[in-house]
């Protein structure tokens, strides 16, 4: 049985300049980050699939990448892979004082808002106190529905926010009023201004009703696609093909497809 040794050392020849591959040398952090995501997004959608096989192999290839991002670090005498796990292991320990903490803290038990309160803490240890923001720390690539929850939740933490989920549907239908109002004056760039400024609405939406956007999308992505496979299966049968068929024929048929295949 390999260890994690084992895939330590085989990143150490893969990045060596004598003997090694040409093009895991050839690469930097910004040339890898894009491959760190991919795989991350394949690990979830192996466990939306629940197969535990590909999921097997999926965090072994992210595994692979937090390898690959260490080994270049320390290339650069900036830190190695002990160092990632030092830190992981560190931080989990300081934000789960009900489990490591001193006895009292343990008796105490987990209290709500903690996890939150001693990231806060964390960012102000990093941060000058006099620039710093109760959005410090936010990653920018994060994909664009999880970050403006983020942004929600973070600004809801200092009391920005509706105190529950009237202020925010008339806060749609604003946005909704607005975008109609750029559509109507054809102003391409309002359009998708206000189109953002509604999606934004749409995801405090979202975090008021603990609904998490992301997963919520992806679960109308995965529906959407079946009917739609569907109703291209029953066209076939028909020996109709659906480009031949007006609006009503298909909606007939995505309506028979939704009898079918529910949700």
């Amino acid at each position: 049985m390999h260890t994690i040794e084992k895939l330590l050392e085989i990143m150490v020849q893969l990045r060596s300049p004598d003997g090694g591959c040409a093009w895991d040398v050839q690469q930097t952090f910004a040339t890898i980050a894009p491959y760190t995501v991919e795989e991350a997004y394949e690990v979830a959608d192996a466990i939306a699939r629940d197969d535990r096989d590909e999921l097997r192999h999926e965090l072994g290839d992210l595994l692979f990448q937090v390898v690959f991002h260490a080994r270049m670090a320390e290339e650069a005498g900036d830190f190695d892979f002990s160092g990632v796990v030092d830190a992981i292991c560190d931080k989990m320990v300081r934000r789960h004082p009900h489990v490591f903490g001193t006895e009292a803290e343990r008796q105490q038990g987990a209290e709500s808002g903690s996890w939150e309160r001693i990231k806060a803490a964390e960012r102000a240890e990093k941060t000058d106190k006099d620039a710093a923001s109760a959005l410090d720390g936010i990653a920018l690539n994060l994909p664009a529905l999880k970050r403006a929850e983020k942004l929600g939740k973070r600004a809801s933490s200092v009391g920005f926010d509706w105190p529950d989920t009237t202020g925010v549907r008339e806060k749609i239908e604003e946005e909704f009023r607005e975008l109609d109002e750029a559509c109507q004056n054809e102003q391409p760039e309002a359009i998708t201004e206000e189109f953002g400024d509604l999606l934004f609405a749409i995801v405090n939406l979202a975090r008021h009703l603990q609904v998490d956007p992301e997963q919520a999308l992806s679960s109308a992505n995965r529906k959407f696609e079946a009917r739609f496979r569907g109703i291209e299966a029953l066209a076939d049968t028909r020996k109709t093909p659906l480009e031949t068929l007006d609006l009503d024929a298909l909606e007939a048929l995505w309506q028979a497809q939704k009898k079918v295949a529910p949700s």
